[in-house]
């Protein structure tokens, strides 16, 4: 038989649709909640998104999270901190967004890749299949290829994780140029999978104005009817606010949106995060959206006190106080270390310690009465990761002070690499030690470039990155904490202590 070429094949295919769906996918078998927010970013979607998902947990529902990230950066690797905050890393080395740290947190899960999808990813299969002839000669376009792959991502991760639930949280606001391929896909999953499979949460931002002294919707009206505009009208609306809302906002926003008043909800400002959930449980907010899905009475039941137990576990009154410095370069934007503060958190309630963190920025450390003056009063210190020269020096001015005053001190990847250099420049005599990502020609590479890494030029996804199982030596401080012979830890880094001088150290 002659095969045919793709000409042949296109001319075949006339038709306006491009839907591929995975291996075996039914319809309706699985829910999809999508999440967006309007009026401004940075109004608390992942922490929303992790809270909802923790209640799903709770009530028996098989739930997945999934980020949809709007940039053309194919993950967050290659992010500034001081722009998008920390890269998360995740078991199976995927870079992602920091909102992944707060669904493993909440939920009690390892996500993977498949949980975290930025439209540069999308856009670079996209070209793949395009220049590789995979579209049969069509010309592809925004509808219906983009978001044909946007839906088909979305749909394979509720067939590769056999959810019950898949909450897709939308990088960005309403209207944002980058996240329309999101939002579009959305419109379309709502028409193909049926309404009564599909809820729209909408988190907006309620204003109050100094000036007025009273709260102000009409942004928040705009917002919503912006998402109205493209096509979607909202199931749910949360009205984020600093303070807890009157009734008549609530009022307002249903009215100017077609919303039942019922499905408006008010989330104000709560002194613990992990509070939150609790709180969205007793405002009913998941009994409401599990209704909408159709879902409420399979699901009625939830974890009776596990909910209650949760939230006394992770916000415990601290009745004493320590002080813990983080010495870094980033400093100036604490979701930079989001990971490190987070885990003090969860420190402080089982200790029931209130920490409190003393920001050091190590680029001011330019001398020892700089470094002594800056460490005055921490009981412990942690240097953290990063890159680069900028306030290395400093870093290890930190250290050498940490470990001559005999105060506690945590070095996590390169804050642990700073330590060897300090060490053996001070204790080994080795004046000239340094790390050759700094110094490449240095007599002592006490830190020296993993030998996989060494020819590798490109700067994303390149790193030792994911889970790695780690041997913990018997008769050691870290097996006294870990209380195991073997650990799994997360890693993202291109250097290492060099073999070499292990022994010595």
């Amino acid at each position: 038989m002659k095969k045919e070429t793709i000409d042949e094949i296109a001319c075949k295919s006339s038709d306006e649709f491009y839907n591929p769906l995975p291996k075996g996918y039914k319809a309706g078998k699985t829910k999809y909640i999508f999440i967006t927010g309007s009026v401004m970013s940075g109004i608390g979607k992942g922490i929303f998104s992790s809270s909802l998902g923790k209640l799903l947990v709770d009530r028996g529902i098989k739930a997945v999270p999934m980020k949809l990230e709007a940039y053309l950066n194919v993950d967050s690797g290659t992010l500034n901190p001081y722009r998008h905050g920390e890269v998360f890393v995740l078991d199976d080395g995927t870079e992602t967004d920091m909102d992944l740290g707060s669904y493993e947190r909440f939920m009690d899960i390892s996500l993977t890749k498949d949980s975290f999808v930025t439209s540069g990813r999308i856009y670079k299969k996209i070209i793949d299949k395009e220049r590789k002839g995979e579209y049969l000669g069509r010309d592809v376009q925004f509808i219906p290829h983009v978001t044909g792959e946007t839906k088909f991502i979305v749909r394979n991760l509720a067939a590769e994780s056999d959810a019950d639930v898949v909450l897709v949280e939308i990088g960005g606001t309403v209207s944002d140029y980058e996240n329309l391929f999101a939002i579009e896909s959305i419109r379309q999953m709502i028409y193909e999978e049926g309404k009564e499979n599909v809820c729209v949460v909408n988190l907006t931002y309620i204003l109050e104005p100094s000036s007025s002294g009273e709260f102000k919707s009409k942004a928040a009206q705009l917002g919503i009817k912006k998402l109205q505009e493209l096509g979607i009208i909202p199931d749910v609306i949360i009205c984020r606010s600093e303070h807890q809302i009157p009734g008549k906002i609530k009022e307002k926003i249903s009215m100017n949106s077609g919303i039942a008043m019922d499905r408006v909800f008010g989330l104000h400002n709560i002194n613990d995060i992990y509070k939150i959930p609790l709180f969205m449980r007793e405002e009913g907010v998941d009994e409401k959206i599990t209704e909408i899905l159709g879902i409420n009475k399979k699901f009625r039941t939830n974890g009776g006190k596990k909910l209650e137990e949760w939230t006394k576990k992770n916000t415990v009154c601290r009745d004493k106080k320590v002080v813990v410095g983080i010495a870094g370069k980033y400093t100036g934007l604490a979701d930079a270390y989001i990971s490190i503060i987070k885990a003090i958190e969860h420190s402080e309630a089982i200790a029931g310690t209130c920490v409190e963190i003393k920001w050091i920025e190590t680029t001011d450390l330019q001398n020892d009465e700089d470094t002594a003056k800056a460490m005055q009063g921490i009981d412990g210190l942690i240097v953290p990761g990063g890159f680069g020269s900028r306030g290395v020096e400093g870093k290890i001015r930190a250290v050498q002070y940490a470990r001559e005053n005999k105060i506690p001190f945590l070095g996590l990847c390169y804050g642990l690499q700073i330590a060897v250099i300090e060490y053996a420049r001070n204790i080994l005599g080795l004046k000239d030690a340094h790390t050759t990502e700094i110094d490449p020609k240095t007599g002592n590479p006490v830190i020296c470039i993993l030998p996989e890494q060494d020819e590798i030029e490109e700067l994303g996804g390149t790193m030792r990155l994911g889970g790695y199982d780690v041997v913990v030596q018997k008769g050691t401080l870290a097996h006294s904490l870990y209380k195991c012979d073997c650990i799994r830890e997360r890693f993202r880094h291109r250097f290492n202590v060099n073999p070499k001088y292990i022994d010595e150290l």
